[in-house]
């Protein structure tokens, strides 16, 4: 086998090949976008750079035939917080081989403790953990919402069998829109509605940059208490608004407010790979103009619930029913939306875990987050769950 680190042209279309070999026979695999994917790995798009490092490798068999790939990256900021200085796989694709997987993971290993790492986590990504997180474990008859993994089950074993363990779970649930929702979740709106001080407003873009502070303040006090927590900047909450801004429709994102200040949000987008499915990876120009048409066609026919958030206080009040009122509310009116898809839920967090199971919501994909201590005889820790 020839383990080759991409650098070339050749080795980028290499690594972008792969995938359409592994999945040729899996009809529930949707690819990523390349571009996106070319933007990870580019210091120029991504600011994890500013403190981190990053590269792949792709694998050839004696015959020159693509058989595996692998990134391997560093956050230094982050690194440090864990027990064990930890960094982090990826993008990881492999045949059904034990061998070829051992090698992309070994490489990986060296390279990491090259620099003084002393764990890996992965399936990861170089970046935040709304995209490309986790391995997929269950749900393989549903295809990947956007920004998620896919993978064939055999990954399973190729990871567990080379050593790694289980540092968290992540769930995905799934809601059809004219279900019933339970209850005691409508009891809750019910009690709250009539509190004269609370209010609640969908998303306006010709306000965004009031709605991006708003956000930005909930998120900063809701995830106060998250494992390595670290305060969003105004310029990253620009920056998550301006990449949703193309795609979002204003009554689906709602924002809570008790007297006037911003204390909940709810943001949830059509289901933008119901559109990338046709595309084969690739957004060119022809294939922009292409997602405008179907967008503008109404393609999208399930939503996906990206993030909730609710500040401290305000927590367990019920307070996300009403965001969530509101937002089935103009989903049922619009008669094109069928089914709502949550992504995703750690099993580190017991607060969001406890407002599926209010809603009845049945799992529609489970994926894990694996770690690798180098040192074997290390006692291995699951992730901490988040305080209460």
């Amino acid at each position: 086998m020839i383990l080759t680190e991409v650098s070339s042209r050749k080795d980028k279309k290499d690594f972008h090949k792969l995938p359409f070999i592994i999945y040729k026979n899996i009809p529930e695999w949707i690819p990523h976008i390349k571009q996106e994917i070319e933007n990870v790995f580019n210091p120029k798009k991504n600011k994890f750079f500013k403190h981190g490092e990053a590269t792949r490798f792709i694998v050839k068999n004696k015959n020159q035939n693509l058989i595996g790939r692998i990134a391997v990256f560093i956050n230094h900021k982050k690194a440090n917080t864990e027990k064990q200085p930890t960094g982090g796989i990826g993008f990881f694709e492999c045949i059904d081989d034990q061998k070829t997987a051992d090698l992309l993971f070994n490489h990986a290993k060296k390279w990491l403790k090259e620099r003084s790492i002393e764990a890996m986590d992965g399936p990861i990504n170089f970046g935040e953990r709304n995209k490309y997180w986790g391995l997929l474990i269950k749900g393989f008859e549903h295809s990947p919402v956007y920004g998620n993994n896919y993978n064939p089950e055999y990954y399973i074993k190729l990871f567990e069998n080379y050593g790694f363990k289980n540092y968290f779970e992540q769930y995905m649930y799934s809601k059809n829109i004219h279900d019933e929702i339970p209850e005691k979740f409508q009891e809750r709106f019910n009690l709250i509605k009539e509190d004269k001080n609370l209010t609640f407003r969908h998303i306006k873009k010709k306000e965004l940059s009031k709605f991006t502070e708003d956000f930005r303040t909930i998120y900063n006090a809701a995830w106060v208490t998250h494992d390595n927590f670290k305060k969003m900047s105004l310029e990253q909450s620009k920056s998550i608004m301006r990449k949703i801004k193309p795609i979002m429709e204003e009554e689906l994102i709602w924002f809570g407010y008790y007297n006037n200040k911003p204390i909940s949000f709810l943001i949830i987008l059509p289901e933008i790979n119901q559109i990338f499915k046709k595309f084969n990876g690739n957004l060119n120009l022809i294939n922009k103009l292409r997602f405008l048409y179907y967008k503008w066609k109404g393609t999208c026919t399930h939503a996906f619930g990206v993030a909730v958030g609710v500040s401290p206080e305000f927590q367990k009040k019920g307070y996300e029913s009403g965001m969530i009122h509101y937002a089935r509310e103009y989903l049922q009116k619009k008669n094109r939306y069928t089914k709502i898809i949550l992504t995703w839920i750690g099993s580190f967090n017991p607060k969001m875990l406890s407002i599926m199971r209010s809603l009845n919501s049945p799992k529609h994909q489970i994926l894990i987050t694996y770690r690798y201590l180098f040192d074997r005889n290390l006692p291995f820790e699951r992730c901490p769950k988040i305080k209460k």
